[in-house]
């Protein structure tokens, strides 16, 4: 076997530019954790979120969910949250699980609060908003569509 030099060169530049192109990939992509400081929060249900999931305000991911577990004492589910240390939430903020479409992936939605005090590494978010599956919505829809105000 004896290889030209040529094709061992070709062979390292097309090595060295796949690299590169999954290195680009991977800054564009977005799929960095977000390194800052630690916030939980509480919920009845998750609805499939998985650590690694965004945390967005306003569409724009500004955290990553860092762990997830479940309260022995109540059996909740206990979300860790890490939020870029450049956002400074208020203690009202409104944290809830939403997905992107019918299929999309689950995400943590903050809607922030109009407080002065702000969240602290550690703290945990008073105001919550579970999980709402399709048969959630579509029985809450069938319920306000029977509902004819007969109430004895």
């Amino acid at each position: 076997m004896n290889k030209k030099p040529v094709e061992t060169i070709m062979g390292i530049v097309v090595l060295v530019v796949a690299a590169f192109f999954l290195y680009f990939a991977y800054q564009v992509s977005d799929l960095q954790v977000v390194k800052g400081y630690d916030i939980n929060a509480k919920f009845l249900k998750v609805g499939g979120l998985t650590v690694g999931s965004d945390v967005r305000i306003n569409g724009i991911k500004v955290g990553t969910v860092i762990a997830q577990s479940l309260d022995p004492v109540d059996y909740v589910a206990d979300v860790k949250l890490s939020i870029a240390p450049d956002v400074k939430l208020p203690k009202d903020s409104v944290v809830s699980i939403v997905g992107d479409g019918l299929v999309g992936n689950k995400f943590v939605k903050i809607e922030p609060g109009k407080s002065t005090e702000m969240l602290q590494n550690g703290d945990t978010v008073a105001n919550t908003r579970d999980f709402k599956t399709l048969e959630d919505m579509v029985g809450e829809i069938i319920f306000m569509v029977t509902d004819n105000g007969d109430k004895k």
